[in-house]
């Protein structure tokens, strides 16, 4: 009969999983100029940021890591405005390519002018900035429409059957003031919105898009 190994024998050569005995894990080294500059790199080139949101991430790991200390022990203050200054400077941080991208990415979601321009300012660009980057009519019935026919609201829905009863017109406003409301948290025009759920059918919807696009196909641009 073979012997059973105890437990002691079982864990020997397993490192213990008490707090004293478990492997601290590594402090990060204080910053200086030189770590700071290649932190700020490292997010830029990994992440797109605004020159704001570069500078709170900076701001964060001073923070949490402090400063260095020179020979004599002594520790200044970091320039991380001036750091941020000269990557905008050399474009490594663009907030207007920013803004371009966010602004494709929220419409093409289904969001609305509001919540881009609300994410925009979140994220610290400046009001010129996110003016020049508000998506346009068009762009912004596209987003609308998008919204409406993924969440399957208006005439992108099941059409009502008049010889049920079960479809009692207090049910139908309920419905309505539901979809009006998501629409409007996603950031739509109340105008957009209530024309969409007023639409008869999808070609109506469809036609008023054309028209937004033949507008500003005439005025030479789309709008982001």
């Amino acid at each position: 009969m073979g012997t059973n190994s105890s437990p002691d024998s079982r864990d020997c050569g397993r490192p213990s999983l008490d707090g004293k005995s478990a492997r601290k894990r590594k402090k990060s080294r204080p910053l200086d100029d030189s770590l700071l500059r290649d932190l700020a790199l490292s997010y830029a080139a990994r992440f797109a940021t605004t020159g704001a949101k570069l500078e709170g991430y900076l701001a964060r790991k001073v923070r949490e890591r402090g400063v260095a200390e020179d020979e004599d022990g002594r520790t200044r203050d970091l320039n991380i405005t001036g750091l941020v200054t000269r990557l905008i400077e050399l474009g490594y941080v663009d907030d207007d390519a920013y803004a371009r991208m966010k602004t494709r990415d929220l419409t093409a979601r289904g969001y609305g002018a509001r919540r881009v321009e609300q994410a925009l300012w979140a994220a610290g660009v400046e009001e010129t900035v996110r003016e020049d980057n508000a998506p346009g009519e068009y762009r912004c019935r596209e987003a609308a429409i998008m919204l409406a026919t993924k969440r399957r609201f208006g005439p992108f829905g099941r059409a009502a059957d008049p010889d049920d009863e079960s479809e009692d017109l207090d049910a139908q406003r309920k419905t309505r003031e539901k979809q009006v409301a998501a629409m409007l948290r996603a950031g739509h025009q109340y105008e957009h919105v209530r024309f969409i759920l007023d639409a008869a059918n999808a070609e109506d919807v469809e036609e008023w898009l054309a028209e937004a696009r033949d507008d500003e196909d005439n005025e030479g641009h789309y709008g982001f």
